[in-house]
């Protein structure tokens, strides 16, 4: 019998590996997927959508904040993998009267490279991980030496609209804005706590002025005339569609991001 801990500190023992296994997170799907465990997954959710054929192949339980209790039940799992943001502390408890409920817990680039590992151990796919850890690694650093001699902006990330909201500290995107150079007006501004705070985007010239508005592919689709509307409220700032998935996701989806984010640079 082994015995693993997640990142919310709850242990957990296990005589072999888990070998059918439900994810209640889209980018935690994909790494499951990219350490090999594609036959392991037996369920995931209707926002899991890569790698895209998962969703025709393996049975879908519900969305994230809304699981169906007895699809999950009558799946007969070893394991649910979930995430403190992502899915709800009621859920978690009433899925822990199902199976072992495993809880992830990312902020930073270490949290995520930490998760990697973890699974690793948990589903005995170590070199898998260790290969993903030693890429992402490479990549940052990369990314680090090409980033190094750029100005920072100062940027609004947005995530909603109607109301408007924001991703603002101890998020998993901030971070990512801060690997970028990007100094985001709503990290520790007093006047907006939480992690994803509504703002009042009639006050952002006020609040930090920033150089870009960034509007995030995901969870709410904008359109041009958010754009248009977010512009006016500043004095000069550019804005930027992007993909949200790049800042907000983590598992191997972080590898892929660095790329991006050259261009994204490359292109302001």
């Amino acid at each position: 019998m082994k015995t693993y801990t997640d990142q919310l500190g709850n242990q957990f023992a296990f005589e072999t590996a888990p070998k059918r296994i439900i994810s209640l997170v889209p980018s935690q799907t994909e790494l499951l997927f990219d350490l090999g465990l594609e036959e392991s997954i037996i369920g995931i959710t209707k926002f899991c959508v890569h790698p895209y054929h998962l969703k025709s192949t393996k049975k879908i339980i519900g969305g994230t904040k809304k699981v169906h209790y007895e699809k999950i039940r009558l799946l007969q799992p070893d394991i649910i993998i979930a995430n403190k943001e992502e899915n709800t502390l009621e859920i978690v408890e009433e899925l822990q009267k199902i199976c072992p409920v495993w809880v992830t817990n990312i902020v930073t680039i270490e949290d995520n490279l930490q998760m990697i590992s973890d699974f690793g151990q948990l589903f005995n796919k170590r070199t898998e991980a260790q290969k993903w850890i030693d890429k992402t690694n490479f990549a940052l650093a990369d990314f680090q030496h090409f980033i190094k001699d750029k100005e920072v902006q100062k940027v609004a990330y947005f995530i909603w609209a109607n109301p408007y909201m924001v991703a603002g500290g101890d998020t998993f995107i901030n971070e990512l804005l801060k690997l970028n150079k990007f100094e985001n007006i709503y990290d520790n501004n007093p006047k907006y706590e939480g992690r994803y705070p509504e703002v009042v985007v009639q006050k952002m010239r006020i609040q930090g002025d920033p150089d870009l508005v960034l509007l995030s592919s995901e969870p709410f689709p904008f359109k041009d005339e958010h754009a248009f509307e977010l512009g006016r409220h500043t004095h000069h700032a550019k804005t930027i569609f992007v993909d949200g998935e790049m800042f907000s996701w983590y598992g191997s989806r972080v590898f892929k991001a660095f790329d991006y984010f050259k261009k994204l640079h490359e292109n302001l």
